[in-house]
């Protein structure tokens, strides 16, 4: 119980930095930015990945992830060409909107709500979902829409060289091969995995400012509204006609779909440079906003 106050902590600690004078908020930022993406991505994707047993009985909850994801893409990239947005908008709605905190606010209310036994189809939708999308589709997303001149083959180049995307091909094989993590490194892993939500909070907290146009934004609004209500309430239409609206699995996949953005994936929009304000507004707001949601949804589901 005490990581959640010491992910809080963090977050709050970033918001004191921001705002203390002479601090080099950009140089930390940097170097958070760093640990988070060469270190404590791959160790997870070392940590989880291999342990996923492959089965057509893991894609419908794992495959409502992708969904969203998917559609946030298309919904924000149809709207962004009509609209006029700028392609950083566009990408970070497309990238913070279409991924759902599955893991840091997921597991716990998942266990609060249903029990552990509701945590094996949450990790399903993180590692196989969520995790998995960040660390390729929202890489190919922020090196698409953040690239802006010179040869577009560079492209392929600058996504494997991303450490998280190297490491998840390396651990998909190791799945794919039944290769398991050698126990030496389980606790390593494990210590290092854990920093993760706190860090993150920290990155979010040097960012994160509200001032009153960012809440009169409409991109905010759209992007938040997307990922609280319209993805689950698409996940609840189209997986009861596969899974029984009754049955534990079918409420932990809408409601792991109604949670509020990813915090990792508003840290790769922040590291591209795509809307940091709006990517760390939508994760950080997003997560005190969708405890209201989350009840309501809870409530529905029954």
């Amino acid at each position: 119980m005490i990581a959640p106050f010491i992910a809080l902590a963090c977050l709050f600690l970033g918001l004191y930095l921001q705002r203390k004078p002479g601090f080099p908020v950009e140089r930390a930022i940097f170097w958070v930015n760093s640990y988070l993406f060469n270190l404590v991505l791959p160790a997870l994707a070392l940590l989880y990945i291999p342990q996923i047993e492959p089965g057509w009985d893991l894609l419908i909850p794992i495959s409502a992830a992708w969904l969203t994801f998917f559609l946030s893409w298309a919904l924000f990239g149809t709207l962004g060409k009509v609209l006029g947005w700028t392609p950083e908008v566009t990408a970070c709605l497309a990238i913070v909107a279409g991924l759902a905190n599955t893991s840091f606010l997921g597991f716990p209310v998942i266990e609060a709500l249903y029990g552990k036994a509701g945590l094996p189809v949450a990790l399903l939708m993180d590692q196989g979902g969520s995790f998995l999308l960040v660390s390729s589709m929202a890489i190919v997303i922020a090196s698409l829409y953040s690239h802006q001149k010179g040869n577009l083959s560079a492209i392929p180049l600058k996504i494997i060289k991303f450490p998280p995307f190297g490491f998840l091909i390396g651990t998909l094989v190791m799945s794919l091969l039944g290769w398991k993590t050698p126990e030496a490194l389980i606790p390593i892993l494990t210590w290092i995995g854990k920093t993760m939500a706190p860090v993150a909070l920290l990155a979010i907290g040097l960012r994160f400012r509200i001032v009153k146009g960012d809440l009169k934004s409409p991109y905010f609004w759209l992007g938040l509204s997307y990922r609280l209500i319209l993805a689950p309430v698409i996940v609840f239409l189209i997986y009861r006609n596969f899974l029984d609206p009754q049955e534990l699995t079918f409420k932990v996949t809408v409601m792991e779909s109604a949670m509020a953005p990813m915090i990792t994936g508003s840290i790769v929009a922040i590291n591209y440079n795509l809307a940091p304000r709006l990517a760390a507004l939508l994760s950080g707001l997003g997560m005190v906003i969708s405890v209201f949601t989350l009840g309501i949804w809870y409530w529905f589901l029954g």
